[in-house]
């Protein structure tokens, strides 16, 4: 029952920032609580936990959620900004979705074929956490102030940066939000987009990996509560932070730190 607040409230905090939160879940799951599950329940557990953040981000971005499902069923009478939104959520959704799952049952699939070891697991993370931080300390620096029209090549090039996201130590707001900056959208529109998109992937992925296997217990609604509860009071502050914090460098420095560990 411990494990399941600490891990649910890990994830309401660190769902805003562009640290990873699947990859800090499966190094404490790995490290501290010891756990011998594999690494695909591990990382089905943790996007379960992000069911919490995401009922979270629902609250907070319900106006924008409420005009793109009005859109969804009226199209037409949308006004071009919602609309390019939409096409752009549906088309990242559909490719983030197809080759996240892919990358992620590849992932898996080397654990138990190769028989990685947690300290190895733990290596591997440490790296993709250094590409997260290199990739933010890059895009960082990046200023634009116009507002960005959303095009069809945004859409597909953000589609499959954010499967690479379904790798634990990629941060998906880290990767989305610099890939946007790289495209000339100004770090406003580029947060607001890049936590718009992870709504659908949350639910869907939900839907598809973790439906049929539910099985309810009081431990797992505690960790989904408190995710929730944690990402509601957090959302707001963090998102600020966010925007004006470099967390680049903490990524930074805490995959080397992570990676040098495994050498002690």
């Amino acid at each position: 029952m411990f494990e399941q607040i600490v891990l649910g409230a890990i994830q309401g905090i660190f769902e805003w920032l562009p640290v990873s939160s699947e990859g800090i879940i499966v190094l404490i799951e790995k490290n501290f609580f010891n756990s011998e599950a594999s690494l695909e329940i591990i990382i089905k557990h943790a996007l379960f936990l992000h069911f919490g953040t995401f009922l979270a981000a629902l609250i907070y971005f319900h106006k924008d959620v409420l005009k793109l499902i009005k859109a969804l069923f009226n199209f037409k009478s949308a006004n071009s900004k919602t609309q390019e939104t939409l096409k752009f959520l549906i088309i990242t959704s559909l490719i983030g979705g197809f080759f996240g799952f892919i990358l992620m049952k590849v992932f898996a699939g080397m654990e138990e074929q190769l028989e990685l070891s947690t300290k190895i697991i733990t290596l591997i993370i440490g790296l993709l956490l250094l590409i997260t931080g290199w990739l933010q300390i890059r895009t960082k620096k990046i200023k634009t102030k116009e507002i960005k029209r959303i095009k069809n090549k945004d859409s597909i090039l953000l589609g499959f940066v954010q499967a690479l996201a379904a790798l634990p130590g990629l941060s998906r707001s880290g990767l989305t939000v610099s890939a946007l900056l790289l495209r000339k959208f100004n770090s406003t529109s580029a947060l607001k987009l890049s936590f718009l998109m992870s709504l659908p992937m949350v639910l869907g992925g939900n839907i598809i990996l973790n439906l049929n296997n539910f099985t309810f217990s009081l431990e797992l609604m505690l960790g989904l509560l408190f995710s929730f509860i944690f990402g509601l009071l957090t959302i707001s502050l963090l998102l600020k932070i966010a925007r004006k914090i470099n967390f680049g460098w903490f990524v930074l420095i805490f995959g080397i730190v992570i990676i040098a560990l495994m050498f002690v």
